[in-house]
C-alpha cells in the first residue's frame, strides 16, 4: 500500500464519493418505528391494518383551534368536508368522523401505509388541506412526526458537524503541530463516514434503518476515525526515525496497526450482539453502529498507509520537541512529562488513589439507580415543529393521550362471530373494567361502523389514557389490559385477544429490548475478554478492564439521570429535562462505550505490556505505558467528546441522552478510570498483570510473553516506578 498509494486512496476516493451522493436520499427510506415481530402490538396493527384500513404507524391526526371565531358545528362541518378531501392525497386513507372539544376540532386520517410512506405524504396533506380550506390546521400523529423530526435532524447534523471538526482541529493541531499530518485523519474520517453511508443506503432498501443513524453514523464516524488515525500518525513519527519511509509505514501497521484492529474489534463486538435483540429498531441501530468501527479499521489499514506514504517525511514539519512521544518530556531535559509525573504518583500510592477513585465513581453512578424508561417522548420533541404544535394543542385541549390510544383488537375466529351476545357480554366487561381506572379518559366500542370489520370476524376497543404516550402510567395500563383485565372480560372461547396501538407496543418494545440485555450484557463481556485475553496475553487485565468498563457505563447511566432528570446542567446547556430517557439510549450506550472503554484499555496496555516485556518492573512499565500514550489517548477521547457535542447540541432528545452519556462516559473513562483506578489496579497487582498460564497460551492461539514471571522477580517493584529494570 505504501508502495502503490495512488491506488488505495482512488479506491477510496471512488467509494466514500458514491456513498456520499447515496446519503442525499438516505432519509426518505429511514423509520422511527417502535415494531416488535410477533408480538400483541404487532398482530392487532396486522388486523387494522388489513381489515380496518389504519395502520397505527400510518395514521395522521388533524387538528384545527376554534378559538371561538366560529360555531362549533360549523367548525366540525368545515372539519368534516375539508379531511374528507384532504385524505384523497394520501393512498389507501379515509378520514374519521371530527371531534370537537374545549375549542379543538380534530380528525384522524386513517391509511394502510406503513410509517416511512405515511411521512412521505405529509407534505401532499398538508397542501391538500390548504386547498381544502384548512390551512390553519395542524398535521401531527407519528408520521407527521418523523417527517418534521428528519428536517430538525438534518441541521442539527450540520451545526453538530461543524462543532464537531472545530473541536478536532484544534485538537489535533495541538498533538500534532502545525503540520500537514493533521489533514491525515480528517481525510481518513471523511472516506469512514461516506462509505459507511453508502452501505446504510443499500442496507435501508432491505430492512428498517432508523431515522437517527446518519447523525451517530457521521459524528461517532467522525470521532472513531479521527481516533485511530491519530494513533497511527503519532507511532509513525516515532517509526520515521533512523527509518525509510516505506520501512516506517510498514513499522507502524506492524505496531499502532495492530492496536487498531484489536480496539476496532473490541467496539464491535460490543455493537454486535445488539442485533441479537428481536426489535428492527435496535437491530438497524446495531447494524450502523457495527458498521462504524470495522470501516474505520479498514480505511486505518488500507487508505491510511498510503496516505502516510504520500505524505512522507513531511509528517515530522510542525511536531514539537515535546510531542514525539506526547505527554514525556523531550530527550535529555531530564525532566518528566505530565503524564509520567502522575503516574509515578499513582503507583507509589496505590491503595489511596484506588481509595479516592472508587470514592468519585460511586457518587457518579448513583443516580444510575432513579433510572426511568419510556419507549419515546412526546413531550421532549422541539416545540417550533408544526408536528409537535399540533399534538401540544391537542394535548392541552384535549388530553395526553387523545393522539395516541391503545387498541384492543379482537379476533372471533370466524364471520359473525365477534356480534354474538358472549362477545357483547366480554366486550362490555373489559369496557367497564378500563372506566373504573383512574387512568383512563376515554374507551369507545361498538357493534357497526368503525369497530367491527371482517364481516363481524374482528371487534376493536379503543382506550384513551390520561397520560402521554411512553409515560410510566400508560406503559402500566398496557401491561396491566394484556396480562390481567382482558383475562378476567372472559372472551367466548376460540377468541384471540390483541393489544396494540401506540402505548402497548411502547410497553412491548421494553419488555421486548430488555428482556434479553442481560444475555446481551453476558456475551459482550465473554468476547470481550477473549479478545483482550489476546491483546495483552494475561488473564488477569481482561477481569479488570470488564470490571472498569462496568464502572464507565455506571457513570454514563448516572450521568444521564443527573442531567435529564434532576435538571443538572440542563438549562445551561440547552438540554431537555424529562423524567424518563428513551429505552434505547442505556441498550446503544452501553454496547458503544464498552467498546470504546476497551478501545482506550488496549491503547494504555499495550504500551505497558511493550515496556514489560523490554524488561521493565511492573510499576515501570505501567508507568512508562501511560507516559508514552497518555497524551495522545487523552488527545483521542477529547476528538471523541467533541464529536458527540455535535448530537447533545442538537433538539433531539434520545441524541442529547446518547451524546451526554457517551461524552461524559468516555471523558470519565479516558481520565478518572484508565489515569487513576487502571494504574492502582494494576500496581497493587504486581507481576500478577501478565500471568498467562502455557495452557492459556495455547487456547487462545498466542504466544507465551517472552518474559518468564519468577517468584523473586517482585522484589524489584521496590526499585522505583521510574527505574527500567533489564535482564
Amino acid at each position: 500500500m505504501a508502495r502503490r498509494p495512488a491506488l488505495f486512496i482512488a479506491a477510496w476516493a471512488l467509494a466514500a464519493g458514491l456513498g456520499a451522493l447515496a446519503s442525499v436520499h438516505l432519509s426518505a427510506l429511514l423509520s422511527t418505528s417502535l415494531a416488535v415481530p410477533a408480538s400483541s402490538s404487532q398482530a392487532a396493527n396486522a388486523v387494522l391494518t388489513r381489515d380496518f384500513g389504519e395502520n397505527v404507524e400510518g395514521t395522521y391526526t388533524v387538528v384545527l383551534g376554534t378559538s371561538g371565531r366560529i360555531s362549533e358545528r360549523a367548525a366540525v362541518e368545515a372539519m368534516r368536508r375539508g379531511v374528507t378531501a384532504a385524505a384523497r392525497a394520501v393512498p389507501t386513507a379515509h378520514a374519521s368522523a371530527p371531534q370537537e372539544a374545549s375549542g379543538v376540532v380534530y380528525a384522524n386520517v386513517g391509511s394502510r401505509l406503513g410509517l416511512d410512506r405515511a411521512a412521505s405524504y405529509v407534505p401532499a396533506l398538508r397542501r391538500a388541506l390548504g386547498r381544502a380550506g384548512l390551512g390553519r390546521a395542524y398535521v401531527t400523529g407519528t408520521p407527521a412526526l418523523q417527517y418534521d423530526m428528519s428536517g430538525y435532524l438534518a441541521t442539527d447534523l450540520r451545526v453538530g458537524e461543524a462543532v464537531a471538526v472545530a473541536a478536532a482541529l484544534l485538537l489535533l493541531v495541538a498533538a500534532l503541530g502545525r503540520s500537514v499530518a493533521v489533514a491525515v485523519p480528517f481525510a481518513v474520517a471523511l472516506a469512514t463516514t461516506g462509505v459507511t453511508l453508502g452501505i446504510v443506503y443499500v442496507l435501508a432498501h432491505l430492512w428498517l434503518m432508523v431515522l437517527y443513524i446518519p447523525n451517530l453514523v457521521e459524528l461517532i464516524g467522525l470521532g472513531l476515525a479521527v481516533d485511530y488515525s491519530l494513533l497511527i500518525v503519532h507511532r509513525y513519527r516515532q517509526e520515521l526515525a533512523g527509518k525509510a519511509v516505506t520501512d516506517a509505514v510498514a513499522a507502524t501497521m506492524a505496531t499502532a496497526g495492530r492496536t487498531v484492529v484489536v480496539s476496532g474489534l473490541a467496539v464491535a463486538s460490543g455493537l454486535a450482539f445488539l442485533a441479537l435483540v428481536p426489535v428492527p429498531f435496535i437491530q438497524s441501530l446495531a447494524v450502523a453502529g457495527l458498521l462504524v468501527p470495522l470501516v474505520s479499521v479498514a480505511a486505518a489499514l488500507t487508505l491510511q498507509p498510503a496516505l502516510l506514504a504520500v505524505l512522507g517525511r513531511r509528517a515530522l514539519a510542525g511536531a514539537g520537541p515535546g510531542r514525539l512521544p506526547p505527554g514525556t518530556a523531550p530527550t535529555g531535559t531530564g525532566r518528566p512529562g505530565g503524564w509520567e509525573r502522575w503516574a509515578t504518583l499513582v503507583v507509589r500510592h496505590p491503595g489511596r488513589a484506588l481509595a479516592a477513585g472508587l470514592v468519585v465513581a460511586v457518587a457518579l453512578a448513583a443516580p444510575a439507580t432513579a433510572l426511568r424508561l419510556t419507549p419515546a417522548s412526546v413531550t421532549a420533541i422541539p416545540a417550533s415543529m408544526p408536528a409537535a404544535r399540533g399534538l401540544q394543542l391537542l394535548r392541552s385541549r384535549v388530553g395526553p393521550g387523545v393522539a395516541t390510544p391503545m387498541e384492543v383488537v379482537v379476533d372471533s375466529g370466524g364471520p359473525g362471530l365477534a356480534l354474538t351476545p358472549a362477545m357483547d357480554a366480554a366486550t362490555n366487561r373489559l369496557a367497564n373494567e378500563l372506566l373504573a381506572r383512574s387512568d383512563v379518559f376515554v374507551v369507545a366500542i361498538g357493534d357497526k361502523g368503525q369497530y367491527v370489520a371482517g364481516h363481524g370476524r374482528y371487534r376493536r376497543t379503543v382506550v384513551v389514557a390520561r397520560d402521554d404516550f411512553g409515560g410510566a402510567a400508560s406503559q402500566a395500563l398496557a401491561r396491566d389490559t394484556l396480562s390481567r383485565l382482558v383475562p378476567q372480560a372472559r372472551f367466548p372461547p376460540g377468541a384471540r385477544v390483541y393489544v396494540g396501538g401506540p402505548p402497548a407496543q411502547g410497553e412491548q418494545f421494553l419488555a421486548a429490548v430488555y428482556g434479553v440485555f442481560p444475555r446481551v450484557v453476558a456475551l459482550v463481556a465473554a468476547v470481550a475478554f477473549v479478545l483482550l485475553a489476546r491483546a495483552t496475553r494475561s488473564l488477569l487485565l481482561p477481569l479488570m478492564a470488564l470490571a472498569l468498563d462496568a464502572v464507565s457505563v455506571a457513570c454514563a447511566y448516572g450521568a444521564i439521570v443527573l442531567v435529564f432528570r434532576y435538571g443538572a446542567g440542563a438549562r445551561l446547556l440547552h438540554l431537555y429535562h424529562v423524567g424518563q430517557v428513551e429505552g434505547w439510549v442505556p441498550v446503544f450506550l452501553f454496547a458503544l462505550l464498552f467498546g470504546l472503554s476497551m478501545d482506550y484499555e488496549v491503547f494504555f496496555v499495550s504500551a505497558m505490556r511493550e515496556a514489560w516485556d523490554a524488561g521493565a518492573t511492573n510499576r515501570a512499565a505501567v508507568v512508562q505505558g501511560l507516559a508514552r500514550t497518555g497524551r495522545v489517548v487523552t488527545v483521542a477521547a477529547l476528538v471523541m467528546v467533541g464529536a458527540l457535542a455535535g448530537m447533545f447540541g442538537g433538539r433531539v432528545a434520545g441524541l442529547q441522552e446518547l451524546g451526554t452519556g457517551l461524552a461524559l462516559g468516555v471523558l470519565l473513562d479516558a481520565t478518572l478510570v484508565r489515569g487513576l483506578l487502571m494504574p492502582s489496579l494494576m500496581s497493587l497487582a504486581g507481576r500478577w498483570n501478565w500471568w498467562l498460564p502455557g495452557a492459556a497460551a495455547r487456547l487462545l492461539r498466542v504466544e507465551a510473553s517472552p518474559r518468564s514471571v519468577r517468584r523473586g522477580e517482585a522484589s524489584t517493584e521496590a526499585a522505583g516506578a521510574g527505574s527500567t529494570s533489564r535482564r
